[in-house]
């Protein structure tokens, strides 16, 4: 127990400069729209799903976080929209956030089977705090191994911050293969909860793509009749920079229809002062003929905290795709992107 207030304590020192970083999800394909506005519309479906996470369980103080979207595309407008609502949760500042976005996204056709996706995002953005519970370095006496009491006087109308936020990205996509880059925080706005501070959200980059493989198909016996069975073997990856932090998310999917099996890697292996080799995270999913899909997936630490410590990480995800406006089905391109 000692051990684990301990972990917490560093957690906060080291990371509180780090509290305006976005929440990540490690089935980022199974969020589309908070991982790029261009995949609006994308399915040329109407799209409805849900994530939730639960980040480090094993320490005393929970990490979560959680995402809902619903997306259509306009067949006769060639464009997609949506609505996206973000938020996450750390108990023990009590820091929350909220964001509710709109998207847009237009398609442009370049070919017989090649599309380009522009797409845009507006939010509106809430965070509260309460860091009267927070130890900061300055608190910590290392020589006697104490912490000082106090941090400060803290008014409950100082953990309050609001302000708007704009996204863009771009998605290209052929039969077998897809590239999409996106800019989170494009107008840097200022998230300090410090009175004048001035303390900007850095720009969040994100290149993210892959390559899915055909697999000979086979049949699926309903003990009615025999339907072909989706077999594909997919290869993606998704790189995020954002101020000095990067990260590298690298991975392999197996879809068995209806089965989805994953492996990811998630970190850049180094040897500066910020090593960043984070989990090895496995995937199980479901994706059910009549458009619903459901996935889950657990994170493995491998960095300094420690799997035993930390518990790893819970993650849930749940979507469900329909023709709405077609409901007799019509022939649409298909992108070739990974269930999760």
């Amino acid at each position: 127990m000692v051990r684990k207030r301990i972990l917490i304590i560093c957690l906060v020192v080291i990371g509180f400069p780090c509290f305006s970083q976005d929440l990540q999800f490690s089935q980022f394909y199974a969020s589309p729209l908070y991982l790029n506005p261009a995949f609006a519309g994308s399915s040329e479906l109407t799209r409805v799903g849900v994530n939730f996470r639960n980040q480090w369980p094993g320490l005393d103080r929970s990490f979560i976080s959680y995402s809902a979207y619903l997306d259509h595309f306009i067949a006769g407008k060639n464009s997609g929209v949506g609505i996206v609502v973000n938020g996450s949760r750390e108990s023990l500042s009590n820091l929350q956030s909220m964001e509710v976005g709109l998207l847009y996204s237009y398609r442009l056709r370049l070919g017989q089977s090649r599309y380009l996706h522009f797409g845009t995002q507006g939010s509106f953005v809430s965070r509260s705090a309460n860091f009267e519970e927070v130890v900061f370095s300055s608190q910590l006496d290392i020589d006697r191994g104490t912490i000082d009491g106090g941090n400060g006087t803290w008014a409950p109308e100082d953990g309050n911050k609001r302000f708007a936020d704009f996204n863009a990205g771009l998605l290209y996509y052929q039969d077998r293969f897809w590239l999409g880059a996106s800019a989170h925080h494009l107008t840097q706005p200022n998230i300090s909860y410090l009175g004048n501070d001035l303390n900007r959200l850095p720009i969040k980059y994100s290149l993210h793509g892959g390559v899915q493989f055909k697999l000979p198909s086979g049949f699926i016996n309903d003990y009615f009749n025999n339907s072909r069975q989706e077999r594909t073997f997919s290869v993606a990856f998704n790189y995020k920079q954002q101020g000095i932090f990067n990260q590298l998310d690298f991975g392999t999917e197996l879809y068995f229809e209806p089965l989805i099996l994953g492996l990811w890697y998630r970190g850049i292996p180094t040897k500066n002062m910020l090593p960043n080799n984070e989990a090895l995270i496995a995937v199980l999913g479901f994706s059910l003929p009549n458009g619903l899909d459901m996935g889950y997936s657990y994170d493995y630490t491998l960095s300094k905290l420690g799997w035993r410590n930390s518990g790893g990480a819970h993650e849930i995800s749940m979507r469900y795709s329909f023709n709405f406006a077609d409901p007799a089905g019509k022939s649409r391109s298909v992108l070739p992107s990974f269930k999760y």
